[in-house]
């Protein structure tokens, strides 16, 4: 892949992770905005790196499909809530969540890729699925069909409810967190992360 197409901010390993701090969030703020776009064309740059173009012109493509993206999730969840994860002080990545009154939509998770596979993910994922089952809410997402991380979704009690072009529609019902397979090294409380949604 040319290094003009990969995300040009720098990961900081997250050393609190394997020493037992958990991740965290905060709101995205407008400043964040490159950070959220590098983590964007992070997610999609492999797609682009066989294309015959010049590497201005796939990064100037991901930039507008960044801004298209963002606009259209701010416009259809004007109500959710659009974080950045946050560990040992570096932001990682960004979760986007709206909570209804019957269910939870994850609009969007998504790492840096020094982060993916480090279990970060299933922490954020376990934090959110025990928050909706201790509201009795259901949780909804959208997944690519050939994205590998909807191993962890069925692990966590997902299922297929449908599908939207390259899309699978999975949900989860509301109901308890305790059949969700233990994590090695058991589970950190990360409930507090979702308190204020």
């Amino acid at each position: 892949m040319d290094a003009t197409v990969t995300p040009t901010i720098q990961s900081v390993p997250c050393a609190a992770l394997a020493a037992g701090v958990s991740p965290a969030l905060r709101p995205a703020l407008d400043s964040d905005r490159d950070f959220l776009r590098e983590v964007f064309i992070s997610t999609r740059a492999a797609e682009f790196a066989g294309i015959d173009r010049e590497p201005a012109y796939i990064n100037d493509l991901l930039a507008q499909q960044f801004t298209l993206q963002d606009s259209y999730y701010r416009r259809h969840y004007p109500h959710a809530h659009f974080d950045l994860v946050t560990c040992d002080g570096a932001n990682v990545g960004r979760l986007y969540h709206h909570w209804g009154s019957t269910e939870v939509r994850l609009i969007d998770i998504a790492l840096m890729p020094f982060y993916r596979g480090s279990g970060l993910g299933t922490q954020l994922m376990r934090a959110l699925v025990a928050e909706a089952a201790k509201r009795g809410l259901a949780i909804s997402l959208y997944v690519e069909m050939q994205n590998p991380v909807r191993a962890l979704y069925q692990r966590l009690g997902f299922v297929k409810s449908g599908e939207n072009g390259v899309y699978e529609i999975m949900r989860r019902e509301a109901g308890p967190s305790h059949h969700v397979v233990p994590q090695p090294g058991g589970d950190r409380d990360l409930s507090q992360l979702f308190s204020q949604a």
